[in-house]
């Protein structure tokens, strides 16, 4: 026999998986505006907007849960977590939006170099990819491959900002709206890896009630 807390559940499971899809449209979307030069602050305002709202659904709906039955156990951890995958996805959304902003401020850059960002978003991107996968399917060991991939994000953007500081600075062709993009944008999408992790650890305490793998 089904339970009303299983309702409730699946409801707000399909609330946290349009967040992620949406959070992770969003992001690719400000990544390509940023390498082909097309404003989109606008558009990704939106929907960035449209995530703010869904997170505060989700978690005035997990409340309503809590409140209304009880939950305990594996039941309970998910509800808390996905209270906290919902602030995560929210993020994703900002960050995207911060990354637009960066291109209707600054504005074109058709000229820059843009290698250290493409790395690190195909990085970054299959990090989203990999943290709505394993909230959908409740895989506890994707958040070791979440770290692992953070890894990589954390050491192009420490290197891309000793380049700056130490080399290309001294050169008389020395572009600051190139780099100042590029810094901006390699730090929204390092914190965006950073929340990704997050999720992955929502995962692994829903599965495990041990929420040691954050570092």
């Amino acid at each position: 026999m089904t339970r009303l807390l299983d309702i409730g559940l699946e409801r707000i499971t399909n609330l946290i998986m349009d967040m992620g899809h949406l959070s992770e449209d969003l992001v690719n979307s400000a990544l390509e505006s940023y390498e082909k030069g097309t404003m989109m602050r606008a558009q990704i305002f939106e929907g960035s907007e449209k995530l703010r709202f869904l997170q505060i659904e989700v978690t005035d709906f997990a409340t309503e849960l809590i409140a209304r039955y009880q939950p305990v156990a594996k039941d309970l951890r998910l509800i808390q977590s996905f209270m906290d995958a919902a602030y995560g996805f929210s993020r994703f959304g900002r960050y995207a939006y911060d990354i637009a902003e960066v291109l209707e401020t600054i504005g074109p850059l058709p000229n820059c170099d843009k290698s250290q960002v493409s790395s690190m978003a195909k990085t970054v991107k299959d990090m989203i990819k990999l943290s709505v996968k394993s909230l959908e399917k409740l895989d506890k060991n994707a958040s070791q491959k979440l770290y692992m991939m953070d890894d990589s994000v954390d050491s192009i953007f420490r290197n891309y900002l000793k380049k700056v500081l130490t080399t290309q600075t001294k050169k008389r062709n020395f572009e600051p709206r190139c780099y100042v993009s590029a810094l901006l944008i390699l730090r929204y999408l390092e914190r965006i890896s950073d929340h990704a992790c997050y999720i992955g650890n929502c995962v692994h305490y829903v599965v495990t009630g041990d929420p040691s793998p954050r570092r």
